[in-house]
């Protein structure tokens, strides 16, 4: 153990040890003295929160942004879209997995037929279609 290192705050210095801030920039100096040789050393550290946080906030809320708004607004709009193309003979698939053509469209109400051997349909309200099958293939 030759080299001791005694490290001191700026705001009390030791007896015969003086420092002075470098700059405008908040910074705290640290003092080091070597008791072999007796000269002291200063180091300078940054405080406080620097450019890349600000960046890092910044770049945050613009992620938030994309994920929990425009993601959705985009869905959305495409959705609608969708809502609206639908047509007369259109092959569509409900939320529910039911794959059947599209026979009639009244307002809120749409009517599918599902087999073709029977005839059978069914009336579903429109939110209950979820992908136009006939405009995925094109």
């Amino acid at each position: 153990m030759n080299n001791i290192w005694v490290l001191a705050d700026v705001n009390k210095p030791p007896s015969g040890v003086t420092s002075t801030p470098v700059g405008a920039e908040e910074t705290s100096a640290k003092v080091a003295v070597d008791h072999n040789t007796s000269a002291p050393v200063t180091t300078q550290q940054k405080q406080g929160p620097g450019n890349t946080f600000w960046i890092f906030l910044i770049l945050m809320f613009v992620l938030m942004y994309l994920m929990l708004f425009r993601g959705p607004q985009k869905q959305k709009q495409e959705r609608k879209r969708m809502m609206q193309s639908l047509q007369k003979n259109d092959r569509v698939q409900t939320i529910g997995g039911i794959i059947g053509t599209i026979v009639d469209i009244k307002d809120d109400e749409v009517t599918l037929k599902i087999d073709e051997s029977n005839n059978t349909k069914i009336k579903v309200i429109s939110s209950a279609i979820g992908k136009n099958l006939s405009r995925d293939k094109n």
